[in-house]
């Protein structure tokens, strides 16, 4: 009898079933937007690619049977009238696999062969276990049966077009057991541990340990803190490939990488309860910055990628994550991350300033990380107030680390060149009504009815009040049920789903409330919270989010919409419920 999963059930239709270091999850999803009729092993080695199909069956004929799919953290179940199969991760890279009254089918995804790409199959004189070759993913899937039989093995070394597989079936009492492997090129047989039942078990405690580690302050105002802590511990990666650390990627939808902002939300949460893996977040961009001083756009197992960069928000995160995290740095750990600040905020300084101009430009949308936010329909080479916003936290965090780090003289540099760019953001973006964007070549000025043009309220305390009102008032207007839309409503460019042209996102809620609530505006700030994580609370963890209907758009299974939920609910937790607080960490001097 299988035992009823524990932890959050989710619908894995959204949110893929995988563990805390795998590359790979079992999923429908196999592509962008693509949802299958059965569940697959996906991989997200060499990028995303559905290796093989799981298909329930029964009787002689091995018939298809629609069952009915159950996830939690630790356990997935096929369920169908007279018999169930359930599978867990025995470890990062193995599944234990068990079924009673239900077989199951295990073929390559991939019908055909070639010699640069599909699936291989063999039956292995070794140890009599079944191997998937895989030309995308560079790896082998073992299958081990440890009872029962397989049955219908077809396809067997075969070229060309061919169906590859075999069933997992019962003896006589209808029960089977088996253990599927990624591995590279060669392993011992594969002998089991532990019953599955046990390994089941520890799975379930692997995950509820995550949990109240990076949320022991839930509370039942939080209910949706479970399954977010769920969606950041499932999508976390071992190092490998051009990853160096432990790497929590975006999704392990198709959204399979990390960006060079992404990374600092998923940080932020994590810091108060899994510290260690909350630096490896925040320093693995920093890890591929290049000699300019820039971070890539992206980072994922086998592609970095340069073309593009993302917004310096990382002085804004590092000093909230000193804040949170549950260690201090040691001074190696501090001037390490001083020097590679300094030369991310350099290379903005220095490489992104036209000659003559006082401001920094994006090339493009997709620098600023709103890739196609109205604020660029003039022209994608734009100075942005945003920008200069951020650099101006950048470089206040590089006074406070110079200072700490007794680098007097660098420290006074750093504080005058924050406000020297911050008198320019004024004096050349603000009109006294809002910011504009204009281009560096010619000085064409132009507003828009974008979020993004409102984001230098993250300057909070240090904005002047009458700009600091104003910018208030008008974040307001993008104030829809469900929260913050990035392109106001009534807007003739607005889209349902639209990107950046409509849709709430999580890390533009998490900035704006940030800043907001810093300057003093903290009525506004609660309302934006309370939405957004009524929002996640209603719809999931999706890339993005219908800002008139509340619906989850694109990947839903993003991480740093788990972690802005898990930053906005801990933080109301703490001011709501003060006895939670045993355990915060103290502010950083």
């Amino acid at each position: 009898m299988t035992d009823a999963p524990t932890g959050p059930a989710f619908n894995i239709r959204e949110i893929p079933f995988s563990s805390h270091g795998s590359w790979f999850d079992v999923s429908p999803v196999t592509s962008e937007h693509v949802c299958a009729r059965d569940l697959h092993l996906v991989s997200h080695q060499s990028g995303m690619h559905p290796v093989l199909r799981l298909v329930p069956v029964a009787g002689e004929r091995g018939e298809r049977v629609e069952t009915q799919w159950n996830a939690a953290p630790g356990r997935l179940v096929w369920a169908a009238p007279g018999g169930h199969v359930e599978l867990t991760y025995q470890s990062a890279d193995t599944l234990r696999l068990r079924g009673t009254g239900l077989d199951l089918r295990i073929c390559a995804s991939a019908e055909r062969l070639t010699p640069f790409s599909g699936t291989y199959f063999l039956h292995d004189p070794l140890d009599g276990s079944y191997v998937f070759t895989s030309y995308e993913t560079g790896r082998r899937y073992r299958i081990t049966v440890l009872a029962g039989r397989a049955a219908d093995v077809r396809g067997g070394e075969s070229l060309g077009a061919a169906d590859r597989g075999l069933t997992l079936t019962g003896g006589g009492d209808g029960s089977w057991e088996a253990a599927i492997e990624e591995l590279d090129s060669a392993r011992l047989p594969y002998v089991p541990s532990d019953t599955h039942e046990r390994t089941a078990e520890r799975a379930d405690r692997a995950f509820a340990e995550f949990a109240d580690a990076v949320a022991s302050w839930r509370t039942p105002q939080a209910p949706a803190a479970e399954l977010a802590a769920y969606v950041v511990w499932s999508a976390t990666v071992a190092p490998a490939g051009f990853l160096g650390r432990p790497a929590v990627l975006m999704s392990k939808h198709w959204m399979d990488k990390v960006w060079s902002w992404d990374h600092c939300f998923n940080a932020l949460a994590l810091a108060p309860g899994a510290p260690e893996l909350a630096w490896d977040q925040f320093q693995i961009m920093f890890d591929h910055q290049d000699e300019s001083g820039a971070l890539p756009d992206s980072v994922t197992h086998s592609e970095i990628l340069y073309n593009f960069v993302k917004p310096p928000i990382h002085g804004w995160a590092l000093r909230h994550l000193r804040r949170r995290l549950g260690r201090p740095l040691s001074r190696a750990e501090l001037t390490d991350a001083y020097h590679r600040l300094e030369r991310w905020t350099r290379f903005w300084l220095d490489s992104r300033r036209a000659p003559g101009q006082p401001l920094p430009h994006y090339q493009h949308g997709n620098d600023s990380g709103w890739d196609n936010a109205t604020t660029f329909d003039p022209g994608r080479v734009r100075i942005t107030a945003d920008l200069s916003a951020f650099l101006i936290l950048q470089l206040r965090e590089l006074a406070d680390l110079a200072a700490e780090l007794d680098r007097t003289g660098e420290a006074a540099g750093w504080a005058d060149e924050a406000d020297t760019l911050q008198a320019a953001v004024i004096k050349e973006l603000w009109t006294g009504e809002h910011f504009r964007a204009r281009s560096p070549r010619t000085g064409t000025a132009a507003t828009s009815l974008s979020l993004l043009d409102l984001m230098p309220i993250v300057l909070g305390e240090h904005l002047p009040a009458d700009i600091s009102a104003r910018l208030a008032a008008l974040v307001e207007t993008h104030l829809t049920a469900h929260g913050l839309a990035t392109e106001r409503p009534d807007s003739p460019h607005y889209q349902a789903d639209g990107y950046w042209r409509g849709p709430i996102w999580a890390p533009a809620t998490v900035l704006v409330e940030d800043g907001l609530r810093r300057a003093g505006h903290v009525d506004l700030a609660d309302e934006i919270s309370a939405r957004f994580r009524a929002l996640c609370e209603n719809s999931g963890f999706a890339e993005n989010f219908d800002a008139l209907s509340g619906e989850g758009l694109r990947d839903r299974a993003y991480t740093w919409t788990a972690s802005s939920y898990l930053l906005l609910a801990e933080e109301h937790t703490r001011r709501t419920h003060p006895q939670n607080d045993d355990h915060r960490p103290a502010p950083h001097r």
